[in-house]
């Protein structure tokens, strides 16, 4: 992608199934657990590298000492700094004096270690780059089970309505930020839970409890998908979350339309949870068909005991998977991922060989690095098979003439569509996250070429996963691709154009920096329909204080103007920079949202796209946004 978005985040869980000593017996590594996590989390640090957190809940702890711990950096390499520092006492020992410690001992020694480990990883763009932004939140009591930390992979579109509830139960919340209000939701009804049981064992076999022992009955019987469903019912967005509850109880739960991804493998030393099966696929040594998605609107509840289940707390809603995990975000290891990455690639090819009129002999295939590699494969691999049936129907042609010679199939046959490495990123600098000013500077140092790999009369193809802003190809790629000299070239999207705002996990709610709706608009300029904008302003104006649910896109009145090919045709000019002196044409190609659809059929996530939102505070969003842009508000965020 040449203009990096905000990141899904990472979430990395694992729950130990057996105690500490057997791993120490039987793995020669009490440890364990905390490297599962770290491999979980290193194998997703492309989901988040801005900041990263630990919590761990510790059994059996005797008073005074801790049982919930916690830790986060927002410092460079932050998942390094945080194993490095918890597992350096291990460093300073030997095998035989771990092996030598007891539980409790190993324990107090190793801060970090415990049953319950939840690992995240943070990319953030909106509230700053402390370590106090880096999950897990805690929300800490006295008492194990009113204590909670939690983690997740989410953007509520109506946190600011959840803060005023909150503030209708007579709480304090601190901070509005999406994470703070979801664990003070979960945190409020955890109490109220505890109230409701306390109340109900003033008679049977409970009613002499007391103290401690009415305490323990109250942990034992929590009922983590009753606190889920009142705690979650007015939330609205896309999320996976988990939490753990200081008695050891923990949740895993998703949004019911399915919108972020969370998979969890149930292993016979533990169970495990993290965004992307690839992940745990690999961790593991696991067949990726034994993972499996944690269904939407439900919760792996995994109690103190031991036990789990799968337990809805929400009813359903259609499935809406993003699209954009399987374009961008998530390795590219994962099986499905790949095929449907090449797919992609292999979708463009009938386009690219009408722009450059069948002359396959005269292109070079390239990709920009380093996510829209595999559709680069899918792309080749097509083009050499429309080649190869282009070389057959000329050979038959001379056979059919009779001028059909050995040295003329031969000659058929040995060629194939060129296709080299000819973009290299030497530096995974975040430019998104800087002043446009600074950013300008930064993207001309991003990519390289590699010279010699085309000739001046040969166009240049190359696939970038999607177009955002189009500030990276036109302030960096096109001017470095422009050195090699090429006749023209071509930029293949293997995503369509993004003409809408995103509030489900990638922040992107800008509606002007798109570069699909920055052509939209100089098209309707460019043809004397720019009253539309007028129109779509007081439409949204008036819809702007009606509930969600009624509300309508009438920003699609804007793209309903134009093709596909007039929005390519205007990208390609505003992707030029005005200063490139190489004289040669650009042409864009976008996937087609048909194409999307079936190379991912499984993944209808596609309101970036589209515009149709999976849940009603989208629609609020992208009327937000647009207003926010055609009153020139620079609002970071249109919620």
């Amino acid at each position: 992608m040449s203009d990096a978005l905000t990141h899904e985040c990472g979430l990395a869980f694992v729950r130990l199934r057996k105690p500490l000593s057997w791993f120490q017996k039987e793995r020669g590594d009490a440890l364990w657990g905390m490297r599962r996590l770290y491999l979980l989390m290193e194998k997703q640090h492309n989901r988040g590298q801005d900041g990263a957190g630990i919590a761990c809940v510790k059994f059996d702890m005797p008073p005074g000492d801790a049982f919930l711990e916690r830790e986060r950096t927002a410092k460079r390499n932050p998942i390094e700094r945080l194993f490095d520092g918890a597992l350096a006492p291990a460093a300073r020992m030997t095998a035989a004096e771990l092996e030598s410690m007891e539980e409790i001992a190993l324990k107090r020694r190793f801060p970090l270690l415990g049953e319950v480990l939840l690992g995240h990883l943070r990319y953030g763009t909106h509230s700053g780059n402390s370590s106090s932004m880096c999950h897990p939140y805690v929300r800490r009591s006295n008492a194990e089970s009113r204590s909670i930390a939690m983690a997740g992979n989410f953007n509520l579109t109506n946190s600011g309505e959840l803060f005023r509830k909150l503030v209708e139960y007579g709480l304090h919340p601190v901070g509005d930020s999406d994470t703070g209000v979801v664990l003070e939701k979960i945190g409020y009804f955890l109490d109220r839970e505890h109230a409701h049981l306390e109340a109900t064992m003033g008679e049977g076999s409970f009613a002499n409890l007391v103290g401690a022992e009415l305490m323990r009955e109250v942990s034992r019987q929590i009922d983590l998908a009753r606190v889920l469903r009142r705690a979650t019912e007015q939330f609205d967005g896309g999320y996976v979350f988990a939490g753990i509850l200081g008695n050891g109880d923990s949740f895993v739960c998703r949004d019911p339309a399915g919108i972020r991804p969370g998979f969890f493998l149930v292993h016979e030393e533990c169970i495990a949870v993290a965004s992307e099966r690839a992940a745990l696929s690999t961790v593991f040594n696991t067949d990726p068909r034994d993972i499996e998605p944690i269904p939407p609107g439900h919760a792996l509840i995994i109690k103190r005991s031991g036990e789990y289940a799968i337990e809805r707390f929400a009813d359903p809603l259609p499935l809406r998977q993003c699209t954009f995990e399987r374009i961008y975000f998530s390795r590219g290891n994962d099986p499905a991922i790949y095929r449907e990455r090449k797919q992609l690639g292999r979708n463009l090819a009938p386009r690219v060989t009408e722009i450059v009129r069948g002359d396959l002999d005269r292109i070079v295939v390239g990709f920009i690095p380093n996510t829209s590699e595999t559709a680069y494969y899918g792309l080749v691999e097509a083009l050499n098979e429309e080649r190869q049936r282009m070389a057959a129907d000329a050979i038959w042609r001379d056979v059919q003439s009779g001028t059909a010679t050995q040295e003329s199939i031969r000659g058929a046959l040995e060629g194939r569509v060129r296709a080299e490495k000819v973009a290299h990123k030497d530096q995974r600098l975040r430019t998104f996250i800087t002043h446009d000013a600074a950013r300008r500077d930064l993207v001309n140092h991003i990519y390289d070429v590699t010279r010699g790999t085309v000739y001046p009369d040969d166009t240049l193809v190359v696939v970038d996963d999607s177009i955002v802003r189009g500030t990276t190809l036109r302030e960096s790629i096109i001017t470095m691709l422009a050195r090699l000299n090429p006749k023209s070239i071509v930029v293949a999207s293997s995503s369509p154009p993004i003409m809408y705002p995103d509030c489900y996990g990638i922040d992107m709610s800008q509606l002007g920096r798109f570069i699909a709706f920055e052509a939209a608009v100089g098209l309707a300029h460019d043809t004397g329909q720019s009253a539309v904008l007028d129109e779509i302003e007081a439409r949204c104006s008036e819809q702007a204080n009606t509930a969600p649910a009624l509300m309508r896109n009438h920003v699609r009145l804007l793209y309903d103007l134009f093709s596909l090919s007039q929005i390519e045709g205007k990208v390609a000019e505003l992707v030029r920079a005005r200063n490139l002196a190489w004289p040669g044409e650009i042409r864009v190609v976008y996937q087609s949202v048909d194409g999307l659809r079936m190379s991912m059929p499984d993944h209808a996530g596609d309101w970036y796209f589209t515009g149709e939102y999976p849940t009603p505070g989208g629609y609020r969003v992208l009327n937000t946004a647009y207003l926010n842009w055609r009153r020139g508000s620079d609002a970071r965020r249109a919620y």
